[in-house]
């Protein structure tokens, strides 16, 4: 449980070629290596899931635990961007749009994310470099 109290923890599907491409993303773009990411199949994202009250097979799309509050679907990728470097920070005021509109853009997304981006057999994170700050339980 150190790993939640310390970090944001980033939950994606790790099949998603497109929440592929988001931890990625991430990865080069946030202001400090302060977050940490678990797929949403594997044992930690299981168990931060249920945890968090979301059900242990979810695979609606991100998910973000920091500070003991968890987040998804826009709510997620939007709290995430506020911690990305200038100008992708600004995108957190989007925040501020009605939640049922942000979720229905993102809720499009995520039904076609297969079909547009593709689905792999399983994640292909992490990479060398970045090993440390995927969880495989949540010790480490």
């Amino acid at each position: 449980m150190t790993q939640e109290k310390e970090h944001a923890i980033v939950l994606f599907d790790g099949v998603c070629h497109l929440c592929l491409g988001f931890v990625g993303f991430i990865l080069r773009w946030e202001k400090s290596n302060a977050m940490r990411f678990a797929s949403l199949q594997s044992e930690a994202g299981k168990t931060l899931l249920q945890k968090h009250g979301f059900p242990m097979d979810y695979l609606q799309g991100v998910v973000l635990i920091d500070r003991g509050k968890s987040y998804d679907r826009s709510s997620a990728c939007l709290r995430i961007a506020g911690k990305l470097k200038f100008p992708l920070n600004l995108l957190i005021c989007l925040l501020l749009l009605p939640k049922s509109l942000r979720d229905l853009i993102y809720d499009g997304l995520a039904k076609v994310r297969y079909r547009w981006f593709g689905k792999g057999e399983h994640c292909v994170f992490p990479r060398d470099q970045d090993a440390s700050r995927f969880l495989r339980d949540l010790d480490g």
